[in-house]
Formats: structure tokens, sequence, C-alpha cells
């Protein structure tokens, strides 16, 4: 795992400044601590800030092929690199090390552009071709791990992060009200675009390639929901699933160094932990987050799985107070406004496993995008029920047994239940299944300065669909649909591989290994969503290595408190008060002050607020953190003083600088 970074020269000119590119390695020191590396040549500087997890010793990058002609940077892990490698041996090619990324070389050379379909794993990489002048980057199928770009001054600048792109020169960070209006509905922005103008980033399952001065981008790999011709029973599709995921999980435990995992108490993370636990060999070190506010604690579910694995068991206490204190250091980490102070103790977590000495966790994130288990689809179906009977009173009865906490659904509240019945009949729409919950989130919206709120509405799908995807069930639609706009954009990113990355942990997920996923696109809707229960085939795995009250849990989803975070007590934060002020509002121009100001005035005043309202609070304060953060510091606060062996590549000079 690492951060990684390049400039190319689209036109003759002086050879990249090592200085530039040290300072952008340097700005990604968090995602890679252990060494550092620079490759240099007329045209191209690359370089990399290495975590190293495997070959310790070797594993150095930059790396090129014999003769010097191909070069890389890779950011992640190549988890079939066994047989990549015996297949390219018997091809003829030489290795010099032990590291998956060498195979990276002489994959380009062996298969050209199109290697990465040979690849099961999560990376973000880059190929220079010095023949050719020409780059490739690539990202891996589900979007796990990040890569961003840019042009200028004649330039294409790509890195791990935007602040390493903006420690190039003339590259500029400007927020787009475009944007802003995306995440206020969407909770991401739709790739290529990111929050901030002209900065954008290789989308999931995608390639980048760079021939002279001219760039195209396009796509490798393609979720696919279309079922088996002919059913098989449901014991042969359970013995094919726990094969796969087991394989999966093995494969993602393979490491020079030692390797954890997170147990939230769901199913999900249990499932992975338990898989692990079977091989029998190995010890294993549990990490979770408990709460000390009661609505959102887990801690007892975790501890009696941990009991039950007998593993050696760590967690953090989070705090309101905890999560104030380190929001903003959250926020330089996204890059982005969010709209849920989720991500906060991912950040804490990833800090205790930091503290513990690992560099590696398992998690279980993906198994409700894949496995449906998420409350969308089984709204999605209620809905679809109710629709074909709109003047029922009964049908939407139903919603209560998704939404309990939500007071007066069905006869006696007709609010509630006209909130449901928005598009309710609109069944053939291909955002049918999320048209609602945008359109929700889109509330948001009133608080935007009319310059920065563009018209657009949830019903403008900004996804381009594949063409198979009016083939698709219902189900299978939402789910693209969710995988698409939430779990790479918003969950494995901001939630993800930032707050892990933040201390350099590399979050590893069995459930997202594309063998899984393709296999889960295959399956008959039923052995994901049976009636209103969620993931059936993966429960009927947990029935056999799970403690009961795990596996027949009510599905919680994961949150963090908000209000009490940021306006309870003594402890509110210094920073709410500069930072929402109607001076900082009308200086950065992208919320309504006054607007801003009666919310704010609400979330004192008020023991509860409305989801959409604490929704807004954690938008708006994010978005003035990231102007803040990005736009009024400059320069940005790297120092490339903090980078020990540092090796140089530099072909310009035929030399080698350690």
């Amino acid at each position: 795992m690492c951060g990684i970074a390049g400039i190319i020269n689209l036109k003759p000119s002086p050879p990249i400044e090592t200085e530039v590119l040290s300072r952008m390695i340097a700005a990604l020191r968090h995602r890679g601590p252990d060494e550092f590396g620079l490759y240099r040549d007329e045209w191209a500087g690359l370089g990399s800030a290495r975590l190293s997890i495997v070959d310790l010793e070797g594993g150095q990058q930059p790396i090129g092929n014999e003769d010097g002609t191909v070069w890389t940077v890779f950011n992640g892990e190549i988890f079939n690199y066994a047989d990549v490698r015996a297949d390219l041996e018997a091809r003829g090619h030489i290795f010099s090390t032990r590291c998956d990324t060498e195979t990276l070389v002489h994959l380009y050379e062996e298969y050209g552009p199109g290697f990465a379909t040979r690849l099961n794993g999560q990376f973000a990489l880059a190929v220079w071709d010095v023949r050719k002048r020409e780059l490739l980057l690539a990202r891996d199928r589900m979007g796990i791990r990040p890569l961003f770009y840019t042009q200028v001054g004649g330039q294409l600048v790509f890195a791990s992060e935007i602040k390493s792109l903006m420690c190039a020169p003339g590259v500029r960070a400007e927020l787009d009200p475009k944007a802003l209006h995306q995440i206020f509905t969407y909770w991401s922005v739709p790739p290529p675009g990111t929050a901030f103008r002209g900065i954008l980033e290789v989308p999931p399952a995608s390639y980048l390639q760079l021939t002279g001065d001219q760039v195209r981008l396009g796509r490798y790999w393609e979720p696919d929901f279309t079922p088996e011709p002919e059913r098989r029973t449901d014991d042969e599709y359970l013995a094919e699933f726990e094969a796969l995921l087991t394989d999966a999980t093995h494969l993602r435990l393979w490491a020079d160094v030692p390797v954890g995992a997170y147990l939230s108490g769901g199913m999900d993370s249990s499932v992975v932990a338990a898989l692990v636990r079977a091989r029998g060999e190995l010890e294993l070190d549990t990490f979770s987050i408990a709460f000390s506010d009661d609505r959102f604690d887990e801690s007892a579910y975790q501890r009696r799985m941990a009991e039950f694995l007998g593993t050696r068991h760590q967690e953090v206490l989070c705090t309101h107070q905890d999560i104030a204190r380190v929001f903003p250091d959250v926020i330089w980490h996204t890059e982005s406004p969010i709209l849920r102070t989720a991500p906060a103790p991912m950040f804490l977590l990833s800090r205790l496993v930091h503290r513990h000495g690992y560099k590696v966790v398992l998690t279980g994130e993906g198994a409700d995008e894949v496995l449906a288990g998420y409350d969308i689809f089984k709204e999605m179906r209620v809905r679809r029920f109710w629709a074909r009977r709109p003047e029922s009173d009964l049908r939407p009865l139903l919603l209560r047994r998704l939404y309990p906490d939500i007071p007066a659904l069905g006869r006696a509240g007709a609010f509630r239940t006209d909130f449901f019945r928005q598009g309710l009949e609109a069944t053939e729409s291909p955002a049918y299944s999320h048209a609602l919950r945008w359109q929700n989130t889109g509330r948001i919206r009133r608080f935007l300065a009319e310059a920065s709120a563009p018209t657009a509405g949830p019903s403008d799908l900004p996804y381009p669909l594949p063409p198979r995807f009016a083939t698709w069930s219902h189900l299978g639609r939402a789910q693209y649909l969710e995988m698409v706009s939430f779990l790479s954009p918003y969950l494995l990113s901001s939630q993800g591989d930032r707050m892990a990355m933040a201390h350099s942990v590399e979050g590893r997920h069995p459930f997202l290994d594309y063998r899984v996923v393709e296999f889960c696109g295959r399956l008959p809707d039923d052995l994901k969503q049976r009636g209103l229960t969620e993931k059936w085939l993966l429960k009927r795995l947990a029935r056999r290595i799970l403690p009961e009250e795990i596996w027949r849990r009510v599905k919680r989803p994961y949150r963090a408190p908000i209000r009490r975070t940021f306006f309870s007590g003594d402890h509110r934060p210094d920073y709410i008060d500069d930072l929402l002020s109607p001076e900082s509002l009308r200086r950065t121009g992208y919320f309504h002050p006054a607007a801003v100001t009666g919310l704010v005035n609400k979330a004192r005043t008020h023991d509860e607020l409305s989801e959409i309202d604490e929704m807004a609070v954690v938008g708006i304060l994010s978005t003035q953190l990231v102007d803040h953060l990005y736009l009024r510091q400059r320069p940005l606060p790297v120092e490339t003083g903090l980078l020990p062996r540092l090796k140089t590549v530099d072909a310009a000079r035929n030399s080698i600088l350690i």
C-alpha cells in the first residue's frame, strides 16, 4: 500500500524538478511512511511513498523492467500475484523482487494496456512506457483505491490524493458549485468529477491512456446483474459462495506483516473474522469502535463475537468530544464535503490499529451492496408492491417493518405516508429505487447560495447506465445504482481508504473480490432478498459459523452522532463559531448566511434535529472546512524534509541517488 504521484510533460519541456516530485510525495507521507522513491527522465517524473507490506526489503518503488524502458508506481495489492507471476515467468520474464508491484511492468510488456483485466486486487497504478512516451493509469474494479489527475501548463499531473496534485506548479483548488449541488443530492460527485473544478478522478474499473498529448479514458469492467440461465439448488449456490468468500478472505491474509480484522458487531465483519479463524493456525487481533452514546454503541455484540472467536480484542471508545476534535483532520483527508460524521470514528479506529503495530485489517465492507443488505432495497420492494394498488391503506403499513423508529407510518400518519408515496407509480424510471433518497437529501440544497445551486434534480440521472441495465431485475438495477453512487465515491473513499490511510492502515475487503461480486450478480434475487429478509444466502452461511445472537440480530446501520457532537454541553469546538459565522459564510459565498444561522440556532436550542437538518449541519460545516483547509491555506503544509530513505532514479542524468 502506497501513495503515488507523477507529472508527464505533454510537449518538449525541461525535466520535471525533483523538488516538485518530493513535495508531491511528501503530501502523501501518511499513506506510505516507510520508503520514498522517485523516477525522472526528459518527459516524466514518478513518485512513491511506500507502506511496506510484501517483500519488505526488495519492493521499493518506482520499479522498472530489465532495460529501464517501462516503469511503474503502484498503490494497493495484487492478490492473485502468485498465479500472475508464474504465468509471466513461463513466458520468459525475469523477476528481481518478490513484490507484486514488479508484475505490473511485465504484464504491461506481455499484454499491453489491457492487462488490468488479469488482476485480482485493489489498486491504483501508473505505468510509464519510455519508448512510446505513453502513460497508463488504472484503478481496480470496485474503486477501492483512489487516483486523481488534472492538466495544467502543458503537463498531466496525477496522484493518489488531491492534496498531492496541489503541490505541482499551477494546480489550484476551487470548489465547484455543481459538485456541491451533487454532493447535497447524491452524497458524492459522480466520477470523473470531484469537489474541485478541473480536478478529475479515474473512475473505478477504468484506465486513462496518455499518448503524446492525447488523453483517452476507457472502462475495462462493469458490474453485471444478469442471472444464470438455469437455476441451481440453494445448497449448490451456498457451497460455491462459501468457497469463493473463503478463498477471497484467505488471499487477503497474504502479507509479510501481521493482519488484523475489524469487528463492527454485525454479521458481515463477523463472517470475515470467522473465516480467518477457521484456518486454525492463525491468531487474530480484532478492532472495533465503542460509543459513549448508547444510541450508536454496538460494543456488546463486538465483545461477544471476539469472545466466540477467541481473538485478542481492542476497542476505541468514541465520545462526542472525540468526533468534534478530529473532524477537521477527517475533512483534510476526505478532500470533499460530506454529510455524515461516520468517517470520524473510523479515523479513530485506524489510529488504534496503527498504535498496535498493524498495517493491514480485513473488513466486511461490500456485503450490503453485493447481497442487497440495505433498507433502500427493501423499501423499493415495498413501494413497488404498493404501486400495484396505490389506493391501498394497508400496503404502506409494511414500511413500519423497515422503519419502526419512524412514528406515524400508515393510516394515522398521512404526512409520513405521503413522503413514501412520492413518485410511487413511476416504477419504470431507472432511478426509481434511489429517487426518493436523492430527493430527500436534495432538501439540503435550500441552504446553497443561488449562484452555487444548478437546477438539475435527482430525476436527471448523472450516472451513465450500461447497455444491459434495462434487462436486469429491479433489484439488480438498484444494486448497480448503489454501487456507482455510494459504495465507491463515499463508503470506500471518505469512510474507507481515506480514514484508514490517514494512519497508514490498509483495509482489505473480501466481499469486494471481483469473483464474489460477479457471483452475487448472477444470483437469483430471492437468494439475496427473500421477502423482507436481506442477504439471505449470507445468513445461511452465518448460521453455521456465528453465534445466533449475531446472525439473527436486526441490521443496524453504522452511524455516528451529529447534533450533540457540535452543539451540546461545554465541549462545542471553537471552529464552529468561526466557520459558521455570518461573516465566514459571506466570505466563502457557498451558503445563505441567514438560513445557516437559523439552522445553527435551532441546533443549539433543540434536543433533537431531523435527519436532514443533521446532514445539512455536517454538509455545511465540512464545506467550510474544505474551503479553509484547501483554498485559504496556501501553500499547503507539506515538509519535504520528512523524507528519509529517498531513492531517486534519474534517467535524465543516468544516475541513481540514495
